[in-house]
């Protein structure tokens, strides 16, 4: 991973960490505050609300922990890194956002049906609580902006929590208002306001348990987000050169998401070719979402596919190397000529055994009115070395002297080069005719000197003659 990357995750972990850790401690103020309002109003609202604060400050101090250790970089053992803990967290503090709905809605049922406590409310309770749906909106705030920006489900769900209190404690304190309400214009049946808000409070613990719970198990059991395969398939089939995208699969772990598909291209792609079309489209894809992206490439035939196309898509599928394709329609067959490269190594039997494969593996694409028919030559796995290079150019230079000779219309012959490319032997030279000689009579010439060489020195692959003027050599 370059540097500046290193960097960035770097500082996005010190700041996720510094937002959980700002959480914890304004989690324990909130907590400090009800349990002590609780204990001096006897209101079960704000019991409820304490044991909500109480299980958020438990859910703070698992966000921490979680975002430290979801941070680590994949290992030998967690290959796709250490986000999913930041879900089993989230499954964690599901969980207990349930029980204690659970708890609040039996104590509130039980004090409707069955008893009443004597509520204490004061004004300073209520400023209390004002206090403490400010703070729960402050930090609300600032998780969902860490969130949004480092892309973190364990913090998003931190800043839920902390939103959910400001609706919640608003129940409560009316609910306490409007005891402290009835204790002053005795007014009894008022006092069913705090049993009654605390089964609000529960009710927003469980709506917002139940959306967290969701979101969990889906991330947990690798559900895609709504629409992103879909748009990641497109975004692929667009890329110049893939025919389709087959398959699509998106994962989560954390604030990563891991993207594996496989697309088809035209088979008469090289290797290379194929390599730099699948990182476009990894391109494309990041362009979408920020993800670890593997591309599987299958080659397949497309409606431009040529002739030749499909013969050397044969030929590379069985991993030999073809040239000089030809092909004729006569009387309604199709002849194809090829020429096939074998290792110099092997014997005429094991190489006419694979030319026959060949035949047979194009007969089988084009169909069975096709005639093939290959010529067999070595492939040249030797390069020749400087010093052979040089002995044959001694060699060579004698008798395209004598060949030059035979021709008057040639008055010099200079620039000869021998020389290996690609595992064959190449030869040319420049040789000065006179001006006004005809073009045809100049081909005729070169042709002829060409075919002398290539007969005399068979290891020449091609000789090339630059004819030109001889004022201008």
């Amino acid at each position: 991973m370059p540097l500046n990357e290193l960097t960035d995750v770097a500082q996005a972990g010190r700041e996720k960490k510094l937002a959980a850790l700002g959480s914890v401690f304004a989690a324990l103020v909130l907590v400090s505050l009800k349990v002590f309002l609780a204990a001096t109003t006897g209101s079960l609202g704000v019991l409820s609300e304490a044991l909500h604060s109480g299980l958020d400050l438990v859910a703070a101090v698992l966000t921490y922990l979680s975002v430290r250790v979801s941070d680590k970089p994949a290992d030998t053992i967690h290959t796709y890194g250490h986000g999913k803990v930041e879900n089993v967290s989230a499954l964690v503090e599901t969980g207990l956002l349930l029980v204690t709905a659970v708890y609040i809605i039996v104590e509130a049922f039980g004090r409707l049906l069955y008893h009443q406590e004597h509520l204490r409310p004061s004004i300073a309770a209520i400023l209390i609580l004002a206090l403490a749906m400010a703070i729960d909106w402050t930090r609300s705030r600032a998780l969902a902006r860490v969130a949004r920006r480092f892309q973190s489900d364990a913090l998003e769900a931190d800043a839920l929590h902390f939103s959910t209190d400001v609706w919640s404690t608003l129940v409560v304190l009316i609910g306490i208002g409007a005891a402290w309400l009835g204790d002053r214009l005795k007014i009894p049946w008022l006092s069913y306001a705090d049993p009654l808000a605390a089964l609000g409070v529960a009710a927003v613990i469980i709506w917002i348990g139940s959306r967290l719970g969701k979101r969990t198990v889906e991330a947990l059991l690798d559900a895609a987000p709504r629409g992103l395969a879909e748009r990641i398939r497109q975004s692929a089939e667009r890329a110049e050169g893939v025919l389709a995208a087959d398959r699509v699969r998106v994962r989560r772990a954390g604030n990563r998401h891991f993207v594996d598909l496989t697309i088809s291209v035209p088979r008469r792609l090289g290797v290379e070719q194929a390599h730099d079309l699948s990182e476009a489209v990894e391109a494309r894809v990041r362009a979408i979402v920020p993800a670890d992206v593997v591309v599987h490439v299958e080659p397949r035939s497309d409606a431009t596919e040529g002739l030749f196309d499909a013969i050397r898509a044969v030929a590379q599928r069985a991993g030999l190397p073809i040239h000089e394709i030809a092909a004729q329609q006569l009387d309604g067959r199709l002849f194809v000529d090829l020429h096939l490269e074998v290792d110099e190594r092997l014997s005429l039997r094991q190489a006419h055994q694979r030319a026959t494969e060949l035949e047979e593996s194009i007969r089988s694409e084009l169909g069975p009115g096709s005639e093939v028919n290959i010529h067999i030559e070595p492939l040249g796995v030797r390069i020749p070395g400087a010093e052979e290079m040089k002995d044959l150019e001694a060699a060579i230079l004698p008798e395209l002297e004598r060949f030059c000779g035979e021709f008057p219309e040639i008055s010099d012959y200079h620039h000869v080069i021998v020389r290996s490319v690609e595992r064959r032997v190449l030869l040319s030279c420049h040789c000065a005719f006179t001006g006004q000689l005809p073009i045809p009579r100049v081909h005729d010439i070169t042709m002829a000197i060409e075919d002398r060489l290539r007969r005399r020195f068979p290891q020449i692959d091609r000789v090339t003659i630059h004819p030109e003027p001889v004022d201008e050599a």
